[in-house]
């Protein structure tokens, strides 16, 4: 085993082992009046105490294992690090869902070595799901029983029989905008989705129960698990043409739908706003 090979088992244990304790902290513990500890951008966009606490667990038990890693969270952790190693973590992707009991939320924890993702994990304990993904060596999902599986996208169907889904911001403004591409794009595909766990979302795209997924305004923890995840079941990810996922745009869908995908968004603004 190469000396890679060892260090990101290492790092896909801590990964497994942060995202479950994360979870069960989070399903076990979820208040049935939840106190909102402050507000980020709008009243929609909540910041519960469980999702700081989620955060807290995650860096504290990479950290007792890895104490020079660097790490950036959604909730603030931002440490360089000297390792080269960094973690990003999103201790609740899918916060409203969360707050209002619905089943679509998870734990995102992704670490990078040398500037590039090698390890994803996502795991929604509602779902029973973990999905997991290492660079070079595929995708798979575990569920409740222990029992796991390869993960792999869906053969692409033409764009007009594809089921697609996204995302939409807090802000009103950026709502409004996202609501406009949806209405011209819905017309052109099979239906629209809207789950509201980006990385939920790419998730089910690795495990083709989408066709394709694409969303304005995610940040590096909304996507850098799920990202990998997606790629390592044979979906392409990225932005607008000839660059890679980012704020302005992400999109993952297999090939076939990629494409086109990519090049209607394009002609209907989807990364303004």
């Amino acid at each position: 085993m190469t000396a890679a090979e060892t260090l990101y088992d290492e790092l896909l244990g801590l990964a497994q082992e942060a995202a479950r304790r994360a979870g069960a902290l989070l399903r076990d513990g979820r208040p049935t009046d939840l106190t909102v500890a402050h507000t980020k951008s709008s009243p929609i966009d909540v910041v519960t105490e469980m999702d700081i606490a989620a955060e807290k667990l995650i860096t504290g038990l990479i950290s007792d294992h890895r104490p020079d890693d660097g790490f950036l969270g959604e909730e603030g952790a931002s440490v360089e690090g000297t390792s080269g190693v960094r973690w990003i973590i999103d201790p609740l992707d899918g916060t409203v869902n969360y707050l209002y009991g619905l089943p679509s939320w998870a734990v995102s924890v992704a670490a990078q070595h040398n500037g590039e993702t090698v390890v994803g994990v996502v795991h929604a304990p509602l779902r029973g799901e973990a999905y997991q993904a290492v660079l070079g060596r595929g995708a798979w999902i575990t569920d409740e029983q222990e029992s796991t599986l390869p993960l792999k996208v869906r053969e692409a169907p033409p764009l007009e029989r594809a089921l697609i889904s996204t995302g939409f911001g807090y802000t009103t403004e950026r709502r409004t905008s996202q609501a406009a591409v949806a209405a011209a794009l819905i017309p052109q595909v099979r239906d629209i989705r809207r789950g509201g766990s980006a990385a939920i979302d790419l998730c089910d795209v690795a495990a083709g129960r989408l066709d394709g997924y694409y969303e304005r305004g995610l940040n590096p923890w909304d996507y850098a698990a799920g990202d990998l995840i997606a790629r390592e079941a044979g979906a392409l990810t990225g932005g607008r043409a000839g660059t890679p996922l980012s704020t302005e745009l992400t999109i993952a869908a297999p090939e076939g739908v990629f494409t086109p995908l990519q090049a209607l968004l394009e002609d209907l603004g989807a990364w303004r706003g």
